[in-house]
């Protein structure tokens, strides 16, 4: 373990309301702008977390929420 090395971070499971709360990707057509976040199944609008820029961050967001595929909406 060398002086400046890195620590690991350990991931925070947070949980939502799957029977209110339906776990979606936003992704624009026209940048490619993704972001992740929950829509509501009653009102149709979408809560974002956070922005998506690379594989590491969607991977971020499936571990932390415990999820293993997410649907897109364009």
């Amino acid at each position: 373990m060398g002086l400046f090395s890195k620590k690991k971070k350990e991931i925070q499971r947070k949980e939502y309301d799957a029977s209110l709360y339906k776990p979606v990707l936003r992704c624009s057509i026209c940048t490619g702008e993704q972001v992740a976040g929950f829509k509501n199944l009653q009102t149709g609008q979408i809560e974002e977390i956070g922005l998506i820029r690379n594989a590491e961050d969607l991977q971020a967001f499936l571990d932390t929420y415990g999820l293993d595929d997410v649907e897109k909406i364009y």
